[in-house]
């Protein structure tokens, strides 16, 4: 998150443009998770910018508690099972399968609980200096943080691809600084986190899309003359 409705739109709008290029690159169906990733940050800010406006009173409270809701799933259910199933999906060596797969089985167990806690109750948000205090009321706090940092950042460190460790590292190293910063009140690192990992993403889609790589394909239909899908 930003410090601002404004900073969160104008962020929001450029992460999301890059995650539209990371689709755009796409090449073959094992991609498309991952790819996806940036458009959801880009996304995830645009929402929050909606927060912002409500809790400097510019939005109605209809609204604004949707824009909160629909920021906690993403925050909380949604990425501990999109990134290491993206990664599961991504990494084409048989070597460290079952490792991903535990990942996976991971990310879904924290995405659970923390889905129920999002649904049991209003999501509220009040400034706290220059960045955004969530109120969800999760269960077993402690131990479902542990649980997301390892699905996520665990399953990208694990990955055996040089391009997604490197991108571990820079989650894992972004998640304890946003900490840092938010204990001196400072703004959230999360603009820069969600700018770094959309440019991460977009290297890693466009090497792995490189010649060579199988490209998506689609089924010619009977009779129909010509190339039917990208090679």
């Amino acid at each position: 998150m930003c410090w601002s409705a404004e900073a969160d739109l104008a962020a929001g709008m450029v992460v999301s443009g890059v995650g539209l290029a990371c689709l755009a690159l796409v090449r073959r169906p094992g991609q498309l998770p991952l790819a996806a990733l940036p458009l959801v940050l880009g996304v995830h800010q645009l929402v929050e910018a909606a927060v912002w406006l409500g809790v400097d009173g510019r939005l109605g409270p209809g609204p604004a508690q949707w824009a909160r809701t629909v920021w906690a799933v993403i925050a909380l259910p949604l990425l501990p099972a999109l990134v290491p199933l993206g990664v599961w999906c991504a990494v084409r060596t048989s070597r460290g399968r079952a490792r991903r797969a535990a990942f996976v089985v991971l990310g879904f167990a924290v995405a659970v609980p923390l889905a129920v806690a999002v649904a049991g109750r209003p999501v509220t948000a009040e400034a706290h200096a220059h960045a955004l205090t969530y109120g969800i009321g999760v269960p077993y706090a402690p131990l479902l943080l542990a649980g997301y940092l390892l699905a996520t950042v665990g399953s990208l460190l694990a990955s055996g691809d040089r391009v997604l460790r490197l991108l571990g590292a820079l989650v894992g190293a972004a998640a304890v600084a946003g900490a840092l910063l938010w204990r001196l009140a400072f703004a959230s690192a999360w603009c820069a986190l969600a700018a770094l990992v959309s440019v991460v993403v977009l290297g890693w889609v466009r090497r792995d899309g490189r010649p060579g790589a199988p490209a998506l394909s689609f089924r010619r239909a009977p009779g129909h003359a010509g190339r039917s899908g990208p090679r």
